[in-house]
């Protein structure tokens, strides 16, 4: 209970920095209209080159169904979108950097700081990108026994490199001594990290839960226009909660790597029991 009542206030605190600087909420909406850009610039050229009709004929011909460049381009599209979500990332952190530390950022400072992070944020993007994926493949290959280890594992990755990203921005290190910085910081703290990263799953959750409630009543009930209304205003809705979530993560983010590095809580956070979430164990 006194780990979620500390998330909760985590979560609290994180929404009242966020309140000074609103407009951070955009980094999220830029990243994701961005990704899906970049996805259709590559998805839609590899769908365009499969063989849509010897489809169903794959389990007698020789050949593949899905040609190789197709694969490629869809491992392309991948890693450019798995790029463009760490350099948002890397700008909300940047963002709540600056707030935490007495500054008042804007989208375009937030995004210049990021910038000039690129040699470590993209090689991180790239390297991540390609761990969990070989990591997701073996846990397909290796059956229900692989994919118990290797699904293990790929938890263990994600937990290990939550505070990569605050170090690349922040103290501007390489990918590689960022992703050592994360792992040392949460080898002892690694339960309460956790249990705060569920916590922002679990409210995103909360909230967006009335909106599929009303859609399903909206779909039952309603006319074909009602519907299409409600399901459009479901999706701006769901939107904005996705975007200050990711805010609030963000910034839950640079306060946690701020705290563990310098064992004083940043501007906003001394009464959030940040030193809780830093316990040794």
């Amino acid at each position: 209970m006194d780990r979620i009542r500390n998330t909760i206030r985590l979560a609290r605190t994180s929404w009242d920095v966020l309140q000074k600087d609103r407009e951070l909420a955009l980094l999220p909406v830029l990243s994701a209209l961005l990704t899906l850009l970049v996805l259709a610039v590559f998805i839609v050229p590899g769908l365009m080159a499969v063989d849509w009709d010897g489809f169903d004929q794959r389990s007698v011909d020789d050949e593949p169904a899905i040609p190789a460049l197709s694969y490629l381009l869809f491992v392309l599209g991948g890693a450019a979108a798995a790029i463009v979500n760490v350099f948002f990332v890397g700008a909300l952190v940047a963002g709540a950097h600056e707030r935490l530390s007495g500054g008042d950022p804007t989208v375009r400072s937030s995004i210049a700081r990021a910038y000039a992070r690129i040699p470590g944020l993209v090689p991180w993007a790239l390297l991540s990108f390609t761990v969990v994926n070989i990591l997701r493949a073996l846990r397909e290959r290796l059956g229900k026994v692989g994919n118990l280890i290797f699904g293990a594992v790929e938890i263990g990755f994600d937990v290990a490199a939550f505070l990569t990203i605050p170090a690349i921005v922040i103290d501007d290190k390489g990918p590689v001594d960022g992703f050592k910085t994360s792992a040392r910081l949460l080898r002892t703290t690694w339960g309460e990290n956790l249990a705060a990263r569920v916590g922002f799953g679990l409210l995103g959750f909360v909230a967006v839960l009335p909106a599929v409630l009303l859609i399903a009543f909206v779909g039952v009930a309603g006319s074909a226009v009602v519907t299409v209304i409600g399901a459009l205003v479901v999706v701006v809705y769901v939107g904005i909660v996705f975007a200050v979530i990711s805010a609030m993560s963000g910034i839950f983010q640079a306060a946690l790597y701020l705290f563990a590095t310098t064992g004083t809580a940043p501007a906003g956070f001394e009464n959030a029991e940040l030193g809780s979430s830093f316990a040794r164990r």
